[in-house]
C-alpha cells in the first residue's frame, strides 16, 4: 500500500534563526499559518479519500521547526487530530535538533507523534556556522539519540551543495548520518532564493551553487549509499511550486530531480555491466517501472552507452526491483 501524507505547511514558524537559504514561504508556496480548523478540514478531507487507506498515512507537519512553535499554538493543532488519529498510522512532525529535550518529546508521544524528522542539513560544525543554522552537530547527535530513546521513527534531513560544503562534505554527512541509524532520509540539493543572503552572495559572486549535473552525480551516489544501509529515502528534491520557479535565483532545481538521479545511477550500473565486454548490441533487463529511467533523459543514457560502443535494448522484467539493471 502507497504511503500518504497529509501535509500541512507552517512554514517558518518557530525558527529561530534565519539559515542563509531559508525562504519557507517561497520554497513551500504557503504564507499562511494552519488554524486547528485547517487542520481539522484537511484531516476530514483526507479520510474521505484515502477510506481504509488512511491506517497507512500520517499526518504530517512541515515547513517550520514543530517543537519551537508556541506552546499554545503547537497544542490547539495536535488537539485538532485527536478526534481522527485512530484512523492514521501517526503525525510526523519536522523540527530543528537544538529545539528537542526530554520535555516535548514526552508531549509529542501522548499525542501519537509517530516519527521526527531533524532538519540538519550538514554534519560539519564550519558549513553550519557559515550558513547561520544555530546548532551544530553534536546537537544533531544528542537529538537523535533523544528521538531513539523515546521510541520515535527518525528522520534526518540533509542538504548538498550549501555555502562552504563540498562533494566530499557532503559524503562526510551521509555517513555521519548513517552512524545514527535514521530510519528516513531526504535530501535537498542548495537551491539560491530571492531574498536570502545566500542570494546576496551568489550575486557577489561569493557562492556558486552546483550545476544540475553536479547535483544528481552526487545525489546518484547518496541513494544507493543510505539504501544499501536500510535507510529509506523518501525524498530527493524540493517540491514544485509556482512560488520556487519564480524566486529562484539559482541552484540545481529540476521538478523531476529524484527521476533524473535514478536514470544516472542506472547507467553507472548499466556502463559497469559492459565495461569489461566488447563493443556490440546487448540486451539489459530492467523492471517496467524503470524502463524510462534506463532509456534517460530524451534517451541521454542510451546515447552515452552507444558513445562507449554499446548498442542497448531495453527489455522489462516485472520480477527486478526498481533500479536493478541486468545484463
Amino acid at each position: 500500500m502507497k504511503h500518504a501524507n497529509v501535509a500541512l505547511f507552517i512554514p517558518f514558524n518557530g525558527c529561530p534563526h534565519r539559515c542563509s537559504f531559508c525562504d519557507q514561504r517561497r520554497i513551500t508556496g504557503r504564507a499562511h499559518q494552519p488554524t486547528p480548523e485547517d487542520v481539522e478540514n484537511a484531516v476530514k478531507t483526507a479520510l474521505t479519500s484515502l477510506k481504509e487507506n488512511s491506517y497507512h498515512s500520517e499526518i504530517a507537519f512541515f515547513g517550520g521547526s514543530f517543537t519551537a512553535l508556541d506552546r499554545g499554538y503547537l497544542l490547539s493543532l495536535l488537539e485538532a487530530t485527536v478526534p481522527y488519529i485512530d484512523r492514521f498510522k501517526g503525525i510526523r512532525v519536522s523540527t530543528r535538533p537544538d529545539c528537542i529535550d526530554d520535555e516535548i518529546l514526552a508531549l509529542l508521544r501522548r499525542y501519537r507523534v509517530s516519527a521526527i524528522e531533524l532538519g540538519a542539513q550538514s554534519m560539519s560544525d564550519t558549513v553550519l556556522r557559515v550558513n547561520d543554522r544555530g546548532h551544530t552537530a553534536a546537537d544533531v547527535r544528542a537529538a537523535a539519540q533523544r528521538i531513539r530513546t523515546f521510541g520515535f521513527e527518525l528522520g534526518l534531513q540533509m542538504m548538498t551543495g550549501l555555502y562552504g560544503s563540498s562533494d566530499a562534505s557532503d559524503l562526510k554527512t551521509a555517513q555521519a548520518f548513517l552512524s545514527l541509524h535514521p530510519d528516513t532520509v531526504r535530501i535537498y540539493p542548495t537551491i539560491v532564493m530571492e531574498g536570502t543572503r545566500l542570494g546576496e552572495l551568489y550575486r557577489a559572486g561569493t557562492y556558486r551553487p552546483q550545476t544540475l549535473g553536479e547535483a544528481v552525480a552526487l545525489c546518484a551516489r547518496l541513494i544507493p549509499l543510505f539504501e544499501a544501509h536500510g535507510v529509506r529515502v523518501i525524498r530527493v528534491g524540493l517540491h514544485d511550486s509556482e512560488s520556487l520557479r519564480e524566486s529562484r535565483l539559482a541552484g540545481p532545481y529540476h521538478p523531476a530531480f529524484r527521476e533524473l538521479c535514478e536514470s544516472r545511477i542506472m547507467l553507472e550500473t548499466a556502463t559497469a555491466l559492459l565495461r569489461d565486454k566488447a563493443p556490440g548490441a546487448y540486451t539489459v533487463r530492467v523492471s517496467p517501472q524503470s524502463r524510462s529511467k534506463m532509456t534517460g533523459h530524451k534517451k541521454s543514457n542510451l546515447i552515452a552507452l552507444r558513445e562507449l560502443g554499446y548498442d542497448i535494448t531495453i527489455q522489462e522484467d516485472d520480477r527486478l526491483n526498481k533500479l536493478d539493471v541486468i545484463l
